[in-house]
């Protein structure tokens, strides 16, 4: 169990969202709250797709029997009871399951279904100082908890052909959820992940996003990295994977833009 304290802090959510799969969401969930643990920040990241990548990789067992997300959601239970320790002594995980696949069936039927998530983690504002929401890749009941639930937005997008039409789709989500259910919700910033400076197709998508939301994009770009991509399969961070990497010097200057933002 991860150790709860109750403090002046009032933590700032962030859910990491893209409908589409494959292009870092995870990887930048995980390695966003590790950067902001390792700057000894009270975080909590909350594993809501239930692959549950995030929670295998922070080095838990997807099929040890624990409290998860599925109970702080359909249970009520408190998110504090249900965050499990790590590798790192600053950052607790609410773990995912597959339960969560129902989760979304069963969430339609209960009252204030949007949130489910908000509610749990309002909460828990006092006992952090940064909560990461680690969103399914799509764009239903789960993902719209979590932006009810969140301050604001990280988009991890990858430069490749179809991206700016899944982009201008979450917008417009983002936006009916302003409208509807949680008005303060702010853009983070739109990361560029998996990038390769030596596509042309990969600085034309770029200059694109810059031409019509370069105010919203962070500086820090994810390269593409192998060290990345083998760390979720040892437990790790990439910090505590290899921490000479490109992959961990770019998550350390995303998690300084961060910082700076709050």
């Amino acid at each position: 169990m991860f150790h709860v304290e109750h403090g002046d802090a009032v933590a700032r959510v962030i859910a990491v969202v893209n409908q589409k799969g494959g292009v870092g969401k995870t990887t930048t969930a995980v390695n966003l709250s590790a950067g902001l643990a390792l700057a000894e920040r009270r975080t909590v990241l909350i594993d809501l797709d239930p692959q549950g990548n995030a929670t295998t990789g922070l080095g838990l067992n997807k099929a040890e029997s624990r409290r998860t997300v599925y109970n702080v959601l359909l249970d009520n239970l408190p998110l504090s009871e249900a965050t499990a320790a790590t590798q790192l002594p600053f950052l607790g995980i609410v773990p995912s399951e597959m339960d969560l696949v129902g989760a979304e069936i069963e969430l339609v039927g209960t009252s204030e279904r949007e949130h489910r998530l908000k509610t749990a983690v309002d909460a828990a504002r006092d006992q952090f100082e940064f909560i990461v929401i680690d969103c399914p890749p799509s764009l239903g009941l789960l993902t719209l908890n979590a932006l009810t639930a969140a301050d604001s937005v990280l988009i991890p997008l990858q430069c490749e052909y179809y991206a700016m039409e899944g982009l201008a789709q979450l917008i417009r989500t983002i936006n009916m959820v302003r409208e509807r259910l949680n008005p303060r919700l702010a853009v983070e910033g739109i990361l560029f992940t998996m990038f390769d400076g030596r596509t042309s197709l990969a600085a034309q998508v770029k200059n694109e996003v810059h031409q019509h939301l370069g105010g919203q994009t962070f500086t820090t770009v994810i390269p593409r990295n192998v060290r990345l991509t083998e760390a979720p399969s040892h437990g790790r961070p990439v910090f505590l994977y290899d921490l000479r990497s490109s992959g961990s010097t770019a998550y350390l200057e995303l998690t300084k833009e961060v910082l700076v933002h709050g």
